[in-house]
């Protein structure tokens, strides 16, 4: 069986090695690159299925990095980064990154966050009787996983297509802020309301017409976010 592959981008040597060990230890294959240009030409080249970017790098930073491999590659990411400003954090989030862990953290914590994002890139069991959705401009085709607005299609993050199916195979039921933290990124965030509300951003920023004053996906203040049963 395939071991699941992570790639570690440190510019820290120390690091590199002390993280690829617990890693290894915990049943993960890994790969390792010193810099943001290395890292890019690993994920073409190794295609592995996690990367842990950090974030102060000299030459190329994480967020450049970040910046240029979401033009080719979903692949889940989670920034490394001694500044933990919510700042950066929102910064890390909106480039297109699954998870944000400041310095110093725990190996094991890591760990976790890992086995996370794996959770979440499991095919669901649940729900399959619905295969389309349909309100406004927006249609969604759960088999095929495609999203359309007005007709064209419109390509979607992991997170993003997790966070509109679970509003869409719920609508007009309100989904709670844990509830939905805890379906689409583990019950671990299920209080992490600010990685939630920068995904809905992004989403509306993509499915509605005005993103600053939403018609698809409502948000219900300090409690959640709803999408309305379409008209009969």
């Amino acid at each position: 069986m395939k071991r699941f592959r992570i790639l570690l981008v440190d510019d820290e040597p120390r690091i590199l090695n002390f993280l690829s060990s617990k890693l290894r230890v915990s049943g993960y294959e890994v790969l390792t690159a010193a810099n943001g240009q290395e890292a890019l030409e690993q994920i073409e080249g190794q295609e592995p299925d996690l990367v842990v970017l950090d974030i102060l790098m000299p030459k190329m930073d994480g967020f450049e990095t970040l910046k240029e491999l979401r033009s080719f590659s979903t692949v889940p990411v989670i920034i490394l980064s001694a500044k933990g400003t919510n700042a950066d954090k929102i910064k890390g989030l909106g480039l297109g990154a699954d998870d944000y862990l400041a310095k110093p953290f725990s190996p094991d914590e890591l760990v976790a966050r890992i086995e996370a994002v794996k959770r979440r890139l499991l095919p669901t069991q649940r729900r399959q009787d619905q295969e389309r959705f349909a309100t406004g401009d927006l249609t969604i085709d759960f088999r095929r996983r495609q999203v359309t607005v007005q007709g064209k299609e419109v390509r979607l993050t992991r997170i993003e297509w997790l966070l509109l199916s679970e509003l869409a195979q719920n609508a007009g039921n309100l989904m709670l802020y844990g509830e939905l933290l805890t379906r689409v990124w583990g019950a671990e965030y299920r209080d992490d309301v600010q990685i939630l509300r920068t995904w809905v951003s992004r989403l509306r920023n993509k499915i509605e017409k005005d993103p600053a004053h939403a018609a698809i996906i409502r948000t219900v203040p300090k409690t959640g976010y709803i999408i309305d049963q379409p008209s009969a």
